[in-house]
């Protein structure tokens, strides 16, 4: 089994745009949904992205972490197009 800090580093290790690219991430258990809350923020927008165990573990594994790259890829378009000044 593994802790939120080993998820988080594994997520910041399979995606290092994530710090290059201004992106913090924290993660949580949120035991309501039975799954990991994955929060992301970039200046003023924040996304949240639920893993379940089985995807977790698939992440932690090195297996595939899709869906949470495409919640990346979103939030850094999301943030560019609402620049302040643009």
């Amino acid at each position: 089994m593994y802790d939120k800090e080993e998820l988080c580093k594994k997520i910041q290790s399979v995606y290092p745009e994530i710090g290059e690219c201004e992106i913090d991430v924290t993660v949580e258990y949120d035991e309501e949904v039975k799954a990991w809350a994955v929060h992301l923020k970039k200046d003023n927008n924040t996304v949240k992205h639920y893993l379940d165990e089985k995807d977790a573990t698939l992440c932690m594994d090195g297996t595939q972490c899709v869906n949470l790259g495409l919640e990346i890829a979103q939030l850094k378009d999301t943030a560019e197009r609402f620049k302040p000044g643009m």
